[in-house]
């Protein structure tokens, strides 16, 4: 749809229940204005209900989930195909395994620092421009790791791809927000979860694949492919949902004036931090499994992508009962507080695995541990970004990006360290996992103080 195409603007309540209004979210927790001025979205003049939007009805919602969904999957995409590549990289390159783990590393930091830009971006000029440039970028920086003939030139394009991929993760997030509000956000952000939780079951499952026929270039191939097709769907089917009316003319200044009030508000940096640490214990996995499984438990490539997307099955089904079950029922902040606890009693358990205090184990109870870690996610991961953008209605574009660039660059810091002591060992990712956790939990219950909130989510849900 060309820019100035009909926007959607957000409804009341969302399809999957009745959201409520942001100020009820805020209600006696001493949270701040809204950061920025502007009129709330939904009453935009020209401004329609999604239901009645450019394109009518049901398809319309789904149209958009979908591609939402699409966008949120471009970091697993990202990351996942790549991993059962990593040790063929050091042979191929004739690098260590930490420096090919810096691969990783710079993309995350240019997701961690691109968020910062783009999702200021997005509140001034809207949500498809800055979207679709970004994707342009990243087709571009992804084509060039298939062909970069030295490891330091391939670390410099993830940067790069990581800097423009970043695009699709803050403004997909702004995008939901400006749809939906409380319990419908809340929903919402599980459904994301599971459409976007196909690409980490699938995407090492076809890296492994693609190095049955080719070599680690081919994988980046697939990805520039990819890359095209989900510029091509944004470019013809995702309306602007940022109308005029909401978009905000200052510049650099308004731009950290706003992230300065949301920093201000210590029950929103509380759950980013919340959510950036648990979202390290996670990639701590990530960056360390394809070593931990493949080269200390001597399994293939095959059966680390198997158990990589079983683990991204637990993830999703447990989103959903979080979507599903849970959301309207039992109040946000009690589910965060389970999750938390149970990404630390499986990081506790590899620890001690790790450490053999059990003896020799073999992979079995590494992978269980790791499966259980992975599952608490689903509830972990998208109650942190609810909870946290519920603080803020103007300004979702940088109240996002803070949110990712936290979750980024917190475990582009950690990312080095799981391999700090070679391949031959787990302990490194085990003590990064367990020491993520507990700063998540320190901050959740040390800044957002769930514990006074007990009345303040209207129905208990939220």
């Amino acid at each position: 749809m060309p820019e100035g195409g009909a926007s959607i603007s957000k409804p009341s309540a969302g399809p999957a229940g009745g959201g409520a209004p942001e100020g009820t979210a805020d209600k006696g927790r001493g949270g701040p204005p809204d950061p920025a001025p502007g009129g709330a979205a939904g009453a935009v003049k020209g401004a329609v209900p999604a239901a009645r939007s450019a394109v009518p009805g049901r398809r319309t919602s789904l149209l958009v989930t979908l591609l939402l969904g699409g966008l949120t999957a471009t970091p697993p995409l990202a990351m996942d195909m790549y991993l059962p590549a990593l040790p063929e990289v050091t042979r191929s390159l004739h690098a260590p395994a930490a420096t090919v783990q810096l691969t990783l590393t710079a993309c995350l930091a240019g997701m961690a620092f691109g968020q910062l830009v783009v999702g200021p971006m997005s509140d001034r000029w809207g949500r498809r421009r800055p979207l679709l440039a970004g994707l342009a970028v990243y087709v571009v920086a992804t084509a060039l790791c298939a062909l970069a003939p030295t490891v330091e030139l391939l670390v410099a394009f993830r940067l790069v791809q990581g800097l423009a991929g970043a695009a699709a993760i803050v403004i997909a997030r702004a995008v939901a927000r400006d749809l939906y509000d409380g319990v419908a956000m809340a929903r919402f952000f599980s459904t994301l979860m599971l459409i976007s939780g196909i690409a980490p079951i699938m995407a090492p499952l076809v890296g492994g694949q693609i190095l049955r026929v080719t070599d680690w270039r081919g994988v980046f191939v697939v990805l520039t492919a990819i890359g095209v097709l989900l510029a091509a769907v944004v470019w013809a089917k995702l309306p602007e949902t940022l109308a005029p009316a909401d978009r905000h003319d200052g510049g650099v200044g308004e731009t950290l004036g706003s992230m300065r009030r949301l920093l201000a508000d210590r029950v929103f940096t509380g759950y980013t931090l919340a959510g950036g640490f648990a979202f390290a214990s996670l990639f701590a996995y990530v960056s360390a499994s394809p070593f931990v499984v493949q080269e200390i438990y001597g399994a293939s490539p095959q059966t680390f992508s198997l158990l990589f997307g079983l683990n991204s099955v637990g993830l999703m089904v447990v989103g959903q009962i979080n979507g599903k079950v849970l959301v309207g029922r039992v109040r946000l902040d009690k589910v965060l507080g389970v999750g938390l606890a149970v990404v630390v009693a499986a990081a506790t358990l590899l620890l001690l695995l790790s450490l053999g205090v059990f003896g020799e184990t073999g992979l079995a109870p590494v992978a269980v541990a790791l499966f259980v870690l992975m599952s608490a996610m689903g509830v972990t991961l998208p109650n942190t970004q609810t909870l946290a953008l519920l603080r803020t209605k103007h300004s979702a574009g940088s109240a996002s990006a803070l949110l990712g660039t936290t979750s980024f660059l917190v475990a582009a810091v950690v990312t080095p360290l799981v391999g700090i002591a070679g391949e031959d060992t787990a302990v490194p990712m085990a003590v990064v996992q367990l020491a993520s956790a507990l700063v998540a939990t320190a901050c959740f219950l040390g800044m957002c103080r769930p514990w006074r909130s007990g009345t303040d989510r209207k129905g208990g849900g939220v």
